[in-house]
């Protein structure tokens, strides 16, 4: 029995394909991938079903993919009238497919779509939040489900591992406002001043601020990314399946780690900027650092920096949820992992800025 296939003969101008055997599901599996590797070099293309014993709607499928690699330059031989028909069906499916794909939606439909997708958007997170909630109630009934060793890992990861990008970005950030401080001072001849400014303005805003989005950027990420991935792959359907809670193995120690992380991250932040700032100071007004030193007690209250260091708690609650919320939404496909994380990043990073702005406001308003 003749296999079934196809065969290329190539002129200077055409490219004939001559179709034998039986296209049909069973069979085109052979050829198929061939047929999506063609390249016509927008030469015209000769179909000739001479030689074709059965095409089912697979085999036509496979046809009518051959049209579109030839954009449009073919022409059939030797076709049925039942063979015809048949593509003619698939033709115009495609077709209306194609229109309704590309059909231009209107404003009213564009606003819908938005909103039902932040409702959602909300709904889910709300329901993701009550779960949170309820295993955190049934983690203080059963502290032994707390998983110690995984959180001490995302310390690691999250925290330990940040050191370097945020020593980095917290030393430019101390230089940046001392150079721009001092800049304006010295029209005043108050360049003393510059110590006040800097080292309150990193404690207090600066430092919390610039650390929660560095970790942000990139535990929120890590975190989507990983929680995505084990989602894709089913990890997380076999952790169910064999009795354990995603909860207290990929959620949890995330949140704890952050939290346990984020205020010492801040610390760190704190120290270097205040460094950065000092070192501008030495080199622009020849300000020493004995005298910056001595100046930082005099103005530099704890109020300042138990503030800069009570908003990390929040912040890595809001960063460590933010991330995990995002891993849990990635659905079956490898684009949701890129959308899921490219959005877990800006979420956080508003969000975080937003309970920045409240804070500021609420201790404004208390006087603090």
């Amino acid at each position: 029995m003749k296999q079934s296939g196809y065969r290329v003969e190539e002129s200077s101008d055409t490219i004939t394909i001559y179709c034998y055997g039986r296209w049909k599901v069973s069979t085109i599996d052979q050829f198929e991938k061939r047929v999506y590797a063609l390249q016509f070099n927008s030469k015209k293309v000769i179909l000739d079903l001479k030689d074709l014993q059965e095409l089912d709607t697979s085999g036509a499928l496979l046809l009518v993919i051959i049209e579109k690699l030839s954009k449009g330059k073919y022409e059939y031989r030797n076709i049925s009238p039942k063979q015809q028909k048949l593509l003619n069906i698939l033709e115009k499916s495609a077709q209306s497919e194609t229109k309704a794909e590309f059909k231009k939606k209107t404003q009213l439909q564009r606003i819908s779509e938005k909103i039902l997708s932040y409702y959602f958007y909300q709904k889910a997170f709300i329901a993701f939040l009550g779960e949170l909630f309820i295993k955190c109630i049934y983690l203080f009934i059963k502290p032994r489900n707390l998983r110690i060793k995984e959180s001490i890992y995302f310390i690691q990861t999250s925290g330990i591992n940040a050191l370097p990008i945020i020593g980095m970005t917290a030393f430019l950030v101390g230089v940046v406002i001392a150079y721009q401080t001092i800049v304006q001072l010295t029209k005043f001849g108050a360049d003393i001043f510059v110590v006040d400014t800097s080292t309150i303005a990193i404690t207090r805003e600066l430092g919390p601020m610039i650390t929660a989005i560095v970790v942000a950027g990139r535990s929120a990420s890590s975190y989507t990314a990983e929680i995505g991935a084990m989602k894709l792959t089913d990890e997380i359907d076999a952790m169910r399946t064999m009795g354990f809670m995603p909860f207290y193995f990929l959620v949890i120690p995330r949140i704890i780690a952050l939290v346990i992380s984020l205020p010492l991250l801040i610390f760190f932040s704190d120290i270097v900027g205040i460094f950065g700032a000092m070192v501008v100071a030495k080199a622009q007004i020849g300000l020493s650092f004995e005298i910056f030193i001595q100046r930082i007690y005099e103005v530099l209250s704890l109020k300042h920096y138990l503030i800069g260091i009570f908003k990390g708690p929040f912040f890595a609650v809001i960063i460590a949820i933010t991330g995990v919320f995002h891993g849990l939404k990635v659905s079956q496909d490898t684009e949701s992992i890129g959308r899921e994380t490219t959005q877990s990043v800006v979420n956080a990073i508003f969000f975080v800025i937003v309970c920045d702005a409240l804070f500021s406001v609420i201790f404004t308003e208390l006087g603090i």
